[in-house]
Parts: C-alpha cells; structure tokens; sequence
C-alpha cells in the first residue's frame, strides 16, 4: 500500500506540526479534532507554523547556517528555495480540520494519534476509532512516554499499530523514532519508516519498547530534575536555565524546552506517577507549580508564554 492520505489527531503542539510537515512534502492531510474550539485554537498554530517555514527558507538564502533539514537540502540553489517557499503556503492551505469521524478517517492511509498523553483518553479514541477506519489504514501513536503494546488490543488492528514519535520542531529536529510491540508485522513497520524517510525525517529504530522511546528516555529525566529543582525552591526558572546553557553551551535550558513541549504534556507526565497524589513529595509540587501555570493560560511557547512571555 502506497501512503497519500494522514489524518493527523489532536492539534496541540506536534499534531500541528506533523500536519504541516506532511502537507509540505506533498501528503493529503486531515487534522481530527474533537470540538469546533479545537479547530479554532489549531488554526493559527498551523499559521505560526507555515510563517516559521517560509521564514526559515528565506534567512537559508543568505545564511546556510540558518538551513533545516527538515525543509530544504544542503546546497540547494536560491531557485530552488523559492520554488520550497512558494510550497508552504498552499501546504497550509489544504489541511482540512474536522470534528466529523468519517470525514477525518474514512479514507485513511494513515492514522497518526497525537491526542493528550493520557491513556484514558488514548483508549477512549480508539475503540471510536474502529468504528470509521478502512481495513487499508495503519495506525500509529506519537505518545512521548507510552508503550504501544498499552493500546493495541483497543484499536482493533494491532498488527498495522505502532509508535512514530516526533521531536518538537520537527523541521529543525527531524526525528522520528519508530517503536512496534510484538505484534507488530514487520510491513508496516517498514512502511511507517518509509513514510517517515518521505516527510524528511531521519527514522530511528528501535528493536524493542522502551518506555520513553530513545530520546524521552534521556530527555524526561533532565527536565524532572530541573522541575525539582524548581519544585523544591532550590533555584528559579530563569537560574537553573542560565546554569544548564553557561556551563554546557547547549541553547536552551530545561524551562525553554518545557515550553516548547507545553507544560499540559508535562503536568500528565508527572501526574502518572503515583507519588504526585502527595502534595508533600516532589510530583506534588512539581505538579502543583505546572498546575498554577495551566490555569493561568501560561501553557507554553503556542500561547504566548508558560515560564517566559513569547511575543
């Protein structure tokens, strides 16, 4: 089977960015969304999305160092940029955003789940799911932290399910970890590396499941550290930052990363474990603090701030 039609579900941080980069390498593309208020708060990340792209194309004009792999080729010609730029903008234009089942999965090649990171809501998806996907379509989950043998019973099809996780600014960070479970056939494993090659992505592959794939595995243990730093009054945001970029000469800190994950990702990480139920323990007050952020609308980078204020 040839992949041409992704349905993409959930528009948060990465569905939209998966969307985009999929649409931008010439795939059909559906956004599932679960109510009209998801559609409206998907649409202008899919917008800042399409502006970062073209912006990114025209700075790699003058400065090849400003290049994403994810975009554009090493060396491509200033013609050819421009014929790229010209892409993005129609890319954007034809991602279709629903909330009707079968509009969104009817004629799915390719289902990619990118709802909340909480296996309620995962399973809850999938057994509605079974109801509207052809026989043809593979589906695959772009968890952060869970394990695709978790859901694969619930989706009906746990032959053509695996894991296809992305990195956060996936046109710069062009990752895509694949991840089956025992009961994955090894064809759709190889057609999900396939399609990851054919978005611009570098596939990883993983030979077993590993809770936290390859790159959470590194990634979740440092940023709980710098949460419970903060958690525990140890030092503020803006300091443990400074001390992870001074002293190793990395970007960005732990907090500016946090915000680009979206600190509701964070806060259903540190929520599954069972210690965060204790407002005394360190999930509790981890917990607590991202709380108090989420409340306040400050969910990260796509809202206009989360631990920094983003213009």
């Amino acid at each position: 089977m040839t992949i041409k039609n992704v349905t993409v579900a959930g528009g948060g941080v990465l569905g939209s960015q998966i969307a985009l980069q999929s649409a931008y390498c010439g795939f059909n593309v559906t956004i599932w969304l679960r109510s009209e208020g998801s559609i409206e708060r998907c649409a202008p990340k899919l917008d800042r999305f399409a502006s970062i792209y073209a912006a990114t194309l025209e700075a790699t004009k003058d400065d090849p160092s400003k290049r994403a792999d994810g975009l554009s080729n090493e060396g491509a010609t200033i013609e050819e940029l421009d014929a790229l730029i010209a892409k993005v903008a129609p890319a954007r234009a034809s991602i279709k955003l629903t909330c009707d089942w079968d509009e969104a999965f009817a004629d799915a090649d390719l289902v990619i789940e990118a709802v909340a990171e909480d296996p309620a809501q995962k399973i809850d998806f999938y057994e509605k799911l079974q109801k509207h996907l052809p026989e043809k379509a593979i589906v695959v989950t772009n968890s952060s932290t869970l394990l695709p043998s978790q859901f694969a019973d619930h989706t009906g099809r746990p032959e053509k399910y695996l894991a296809l996780h992305f990195a956060n600014n996936i046109w710069v960070g062009n990752t895509a970890e694949v991840m089956g479970h025992s009961r994955t056939d090894q064809q759709y494993y190889d057609q999900i590396v396939k399609f990851a090659e054919d978005i611009r992505m570098v596939p990883l592959c993983l030979r077993k499941e590993q809770p936290g794939y390859i790159l959470n595995s590194m990634l979740v243990p440092f940023l709980s550290a710098a949460e419970a730093l903060y958690a525990n009054d140890v030092a503020d945001p803006e300091t443990i930052d400074k001390t992870w970029t001074l002293a190793t000469g990395a970007p960005n800190g732990p907090f500016r990363i946090l915000d680009v994950v979206g600190l509701v990702t964070a806060y259903n990480i540190v929520t599954m474990n069972p210690q965060a139920a204790d407002p005394e323990s360190t999930p509790g007050k981890i917990a607590a603090k991202l709380k108090e952020k989420i409340d306040a609308g400050k969910t990260g980078i796509n809202a206009g701030e989360g631990f920094y204020k983003y213009n």
